[in-house]
């Protein structure tokens, strides 16, 4: 048996001596206490493997001892070894009832006094072994969940811990934003990989952050393009505004950074398909027209502007001033009413 840390207490001076000694042959180490008070006091003070509590002593007896060492959160399940003279039944039960491990008389027999501490001792090892366990567990489920909202919208993970899946479905009135760095490819030539990485790892921590405060949510980040959707997974009143809103703020931090970027971006609102694709590494993406339109409007110009599809422009409630720009071709739409609105 390993040594274990054993705090013994008693009133008398000639029950601690003769524990002390017994504890020191199965090669234990023992810790002493005069009465309750001074028990409690290296109870909060260090932990234990076990204690020996004599039932009767004055100011605080054995029976306030085990109430206190059971009505506290980290020491309720350190066992206790009743030990005292008193034989009756009723102390017996007394004890057990109040989460005593067990109960030994006085004269202690040296063999059955073993036998309960090896027993108990037992029980208290493989208690922490269930209790590392869990707390391991417990640590795995919160990375996994720290995982999913990394991966996934707030919403999603939500639907996927309370139904096991996110079930694909139709969205309507969706404002989908997208936003990229004008001139980021040619820049990454010339610079080390550490650098191309901080530096958007630097701008995606800003865009969630822009996009959390004006209500929207981030999709994904596709190398130095940016999604993200109003109205989507959680209901918005006002989701094309809020995504002007939020691409302005990113012109004023991307241009305010030591690579002086500008940014574009392009906003269109309408229905999106939403659902999770991929087995080990899955993602939540989006598709449809409304997808791809805001794509294409992202690569108009040459920075520092939103551009919006004419369906988006005319849900733009605030002082933005947004210009028409004519038609425009667009990949996949043909001549389409483009509406612009540039930041400062």
């Amino acid at each position: 048996m390993d040594p274990a840390r054993i705090l013994i207490v008693d009133d008398e001076a000639f029950n601690l001596d003769l524990l002390e000694q017994e504890l020191e042959l199965l090669g234990h180490m023992s810790v002493r206490a005069a009465n309750g008070r001074a028990a409690l006091d290296l109870l909060n003070e260090e932990p234990f493997d076990l204690v020996l509590l004599d039932v009767m002593m004055p100011m605080l007896d054995g029976y306030a001892v085990l109430d206190r060492m059971k009505s506290h959160a980290r020491l309720r399940h350190t066992p206790v070894v009743m030990i005292s003279a008193l034989t009756e039944i009723s102390s017996v039960v007394r004890c057990i009832e109040m989460g005593a491990e067990d109960y030994l008389p006085k004269p202690f027999e040296p063999v059955l006094l073993e036998a309960r501490i090896r027993a108990c001792l037992d029980r208290k090892r493989l208690h922490d072994r269930e209790m590392a366990h869990l707390e391991t567990i417990e640590r795995q489920r919160k990375r996994a969940d720290e995982l999913l909202h990394a991966i996934l919208p707030v919403a999603a993970v939500a639907e996927l811990m309370a139904t096991g899946q996110v079930k694909p479905r139709l969205f309507h009135d969706v404002a989908v934003l997208f936003i990229d760095l004008v001139g980021f490819t040619a820049w990454c030539h010339s610079q080390s990989p550490e650098t191309v990485v901080a530096e958007v790892q630097c701008l995606a921590e800003a865009f969630e952050v822009v996009a959390h405060r004006h209500g929207m949510e981030k999709i994904k980040t596709i190398g130095d393009a940016f999604m993200a959707t109003a109205n989507l997974l959680s209901p918005h009143t006002d989701p094309v505004t809020a995504a002007v809103r939020c691409a302005r703020d990113m012109v004023a931090i991307a241009g305010d950074g030591s690579a002086g970027w500008r940014i574009r971006a392009g906003i269109h609102i309408g229905s999106v398909v939403g659902g999770i694709v991929g087995r080990t590494k899955f993602t939540f993406d989006l598709w449809g027209d409304t997808v791809n339109v805001a794509a294409r409007l992202c690569a108009l110009g040459d920075g520092c502007a939103v551009h919006l599809s004419k369906e988006a422009s005319a849900r733009v409630h605030d002082a933005s001033p947004i210009r028409p720009v004519g038609k425009v071709f667009l990949k996949g739409k043909g001549e389409c009413e483009i509406y612009c609105c540039e930041f400062a």
